[in-house]
């Protein structure tokens, strides 16, 4: 029997305590902007949701910035909501970009996709440092697409390594179950666009690093998602690794990174060399 993917993919529905979730990440946002070290709102395209705001440890311990990439389906939420996802890594001296992106349906998951590649080659320009991207959800669907392009073909000028490492946490590689969900009416993707933009059918950035990792009480899909891009991409050369955060849901599951001892911010530490 095939899965019921409404179900499977439909977290708010999964997680029916979702909005006080929500409503916690913005108020602990709006606190940690308050307090740190930060640049908010610098541009790195034309529209105003293409920023990122910057977070600054007080001792720069690594050789590499983290960007941190939202998630809402592509089609919900914005870089306000995250700032204290920065904190952690702030604390172990990693600087971290909290980036935003236009939504669909005002603009195609695809144009997304190159907006954050724009992101990456904004913070390189402007620091010469690689980019380890971090996402949650769309958020890491985003990352592992940065981490698999080829950055020639982005800019001449740009290193092939600008992004060394992916940490996608609930993450979504393959794209076309979501074609059979109600999440498909802003996206609009077919089914052909959406193994386009599905990172699972790229090829594979091999010696690169991606991480997936995945709350343990999250759907059967959402752990088979982050399973398959372990698998198929490990096999094609890729140093890959899949956790599952026990008791974590869709979530609760990034709540660790705003603290500095948390074994998910101290891993994306290390691979930004921190």
């Amino acid at each position: 029997m095939s899965p019921d993917y409404e179900t499977e993919y439909n977290n708010r529905a999964r997680v029916p305590e979702h909005p006080e979730i929500i409503a916690g990440w913005a108020s602990d946002a709006a606190a940690y902007r308050s307090e740190a070290v930060c640049e908010l709102g610098v541009p790195y395209g034309e529209s105003e949701r293409q920023r990122y705001d910057l977070f600054k440890p007080e001792t720069a311990r690594s050789n590499a910035i983290a960007m941190f990439i939202h998630g809402g389906y592509w089609q919900a939420l914005d870089r306000s909501f995250f700032s204290h996802m920065a904190r952690g890594l702030n604390q172990l001296g990693v600087p971290v970009a909290v980036v935003g992106y236009d939504l669909c349906p005002q603009v195609e998951l695809g144009h997304i996709v190159w907006e954050i590649q724009q992101a990456a080659a904004s913070l390189w320009q402007r620091y010469r440092l690689p980019i380890v991207a971090a996402g949650h959800s769309a958020g890491g669907h985003l990352s592992a697409c940065a981490l698999a392009t080829d950055w020639k073909n982005v800019d001449p000028e740009l290193p092939e390594q600008l992004v060394p490492a992916a940490y996608g946490i609930s993450g979504l590689y393959n794209l076309k179950p979501l074609t059979e969900t109600s999440i498909n009416g802003a996206l609009k993707l077919t089914t052909e666009a959406a193994e386009l933009e599905s990172p699972l059918f790229w090829p594979a950035p091999a010696r690169l690093t991606m991480d997936a990792v995945v709350g343990g009480a999250e759907s059967e899909e959402y752990l088979k998602q982050s399973r398959r891009i372990t698998d198929v991409w490990g096999l094609e050369g890729v140093r890959t690794r899949y956790e599952e955060i026990a008791g974590a849901n869709h979530f609760t599951v990034i709540a660790g990174l705003a603290e500095p001892e948390n074994a998910m911010t101290r891993r994306i530490a290390e691979l930004a060399g921190a």
